[in-house]
């Protein structure tokens, strides 16, 4: 089966690896603690609003959004909201649709 194409906001990617692989080039541009830029911001907009808990990530509404630790040293995307809190999200489950289930 070939691959289907994937929309995030203005940009059309031929499958979802291709939307994978420009979010992780675009969190790998900032360092921790980072402010994403407006341009990327309106990218992330529309990838969280795929994610399968978005309307919880986006909470309140979001101001802006940052690049932070996350797990075992990583870094991830954080929304941060209106209210001023934050909460981080996974960009692959944005265009994958799966969240890993959190262990306890």
């Amino acid at each position: 089966m070939p691959a289907k194409p994937f929309i995030l906001g203005d940009l059309h990617f031929a499958k979802k690896g291709d939307a994978v692989a420009y979010l992780n080039t675009m969190l790998h541009k900032y360092d921790v603690g980072d402010k994403v830029d407006a341009a990327d911001s309106k990218v992330l907009v529309a990838a969280l609003n795929r994610h399968p808990e978005g309307d919880e990530k986006i909470g309140c509404g979001i101001a802006g959004f940052s690049v932070r630790t996350a797990d075992f040293g990583t870094k991830c995307f954080w929304v941060n909201r209106t209210d001023g809190s934050t909460e981080k999200f996974a960009h692959r489950a944005c265009v994958y649709g799966n969240v890993r289930p959190v262990s306890g």
